[in-house]
């Protein structure tokens, strides 16, 4: 018989050991499997790219633009990332020294985090948040810490953040996400300054993803940077923005000092962007077309959350109004299945429609349900027709 070799597993000590797939890719694969089911279940753009952004990709390839580019991204995409942040958010960022272009905001957040993190140390993030933060945490050795904002309407407050502080003994960065995945709330300028003004007394470094930033509904986005430039590590892109998930254009901003160290950690991971996807990127953010882009696509987004906004309030679900992202974060009614995962399931297998159980992103999240509106009115109207059909067909068998 052949000798059985042994595992190559045998003896890692790794901090991949432990981690599992993410969630909301989990239940978004179970849910494909379920017949004309309508998926609002993954933060993906229905939209298609811009032509004329495709057409400076389709350029860059026919120019032969095929050779390794800088590591940090072609100079002129850094100086138009460099515009587009003075002109939308007022923040003053040398391309030549404190901009990379990454391969995706993930990449940004992930080389961010391995440039911060030592074995031990701690992250501090309010909660609900995006459940990938945590995996590219433990992944460095370091320790997710999160504050329930669940009684705060979600939003994380200078009293919740000094608390929070006081928990750690190896804090070493703030993780922020705003506008919100998944709850789609944002901040105002009031509000992120009273956090900045918590931070600015510790030598506590933020990351705030704002990749959400240009779809703020309710007044202008403020971002943290503005606030703590000196201590903010600014991730943002245009895959939201434009609809360009797929391309993976991501930008990360910060302090020189900093961002030195962030672009050796970027350049050891990737090595650099692609070329025709910079070259799309260039397109959306320094031309007018490309900012009006975004304009028309915030629009039909507002359109499509006031209907669902409406549509789950009438039906009993509790929502925050989202200001920002594409998302709603709905509480389940009391007269419902409680646990979200169970809820979920009940939901996709009986009337076709896949939610996102709330308890994946992490505490305070329990009990609710993410629901992506970054699909066609269409689709949104027949799954919140589904909808109130599974909430009155469980109401009718479940009352005594």
């Amino acid at each position: 018989m052949p000798k059985t070799k042994p595992s190559l597993l045998k003896d890692l000590d790794h901090t991949y050991d432990g981690l599992g797939a993410n969630p909301i890719r989990v239940f978004d694969a179970e849910a494909s499997k379920i017949p004309n089911v309508i998926k609002l279940s993954l933060g993906e753009p229905d939209f298609n790219v811009p032509e004329h952004i495709k057409q400076a990709a389709i350029d860059s390839i026919n120019n032969d633009e095929s050779h390794y580019g800088p590591s940090n991204g072609w100079p002129k995409v850094r100086q138009a990332a460099a515009d587009f942040l003075s002109d939308r958010y007022g923040l003053d960022y040398d391309p030549n020294t404190e901009i990379a272009v990454t391969v995706g905001a993930t990449e940004g957040l992930h080389a961010a985090l391995d440039t911060l993190l030592n074995p031990g140390d701690q992250v501090l993030m309010p909660s609900p948040t995006f459940s990938l933060y945590d995996q590219l945490i433990r992944i460095n050795g370091a320790e997710p810490v999160y504050v329930d904002t669940s009684s705060t309407g979600f939003v994380f407050t200078p009293e919740q953040l000094k608390a929070g502080i006081a928990r750690c003994d190896h804090l070493k960065a703030v993780l922020l996400n705003f506008p919100s995945n998944p709850t789609g709330v944002t901040y105002n300028e009031a509000q992120v300054r009273a956090l900045a003004d918590v931070l600015r007394e510790t030598d506590v470094t933020v990351i705030s993803d704002e990749i959400y930033s240009e779809l703020t509904y309710d007044g202008t986005h403020f971002s943290f940077a503005k606030a703590l430039p000196e201590q903010t590590l600014l991730i943002n892109g245009v895959s939201k923005s434009h609809a360009m998930t797929g391309w993976r254009i991501g930008l990360i901003a910060g302090p020189a000092e900093l961002m030195r160290r962030v672009s050796l950690a970027h350049a050891f991971n990737v090595t650099s962007a692609s070329n025709p996807a910079m070259a799309g990127a260039y397109e959306a953010m320094s031309t007018e077309e490309g900012r009006q882009d975004t304009l028309a696509m915030k629009a039909e987004y507002l359109k499509r959350r006031d209907l669902v906004v409406a549509k789950m309030s009438a039906m009993g679900f509790g929502i925050p109004n989202p200001n920002g992202a594409f998302y709603v974060f709905a509480k389940i009614p009391a007269d419902l299945i409680q646990d979200d995962t169970e809820f979920c399931y009940d939901l996709v297998r009986k009337n076709a429609v896949a939610l996102i159980p709330g308890g994946g992103f992490g505490p305070g999240g329990e009990g609710h349900v993410r629901l992506s509106y970054a699909a066609s009115m269409d689709n949104l109207t027949e799954a919140m027709r589904r909808l109130q059909e599974y909430v009155d067909d469980y109401r009718a068998t479940h009352t005594a």
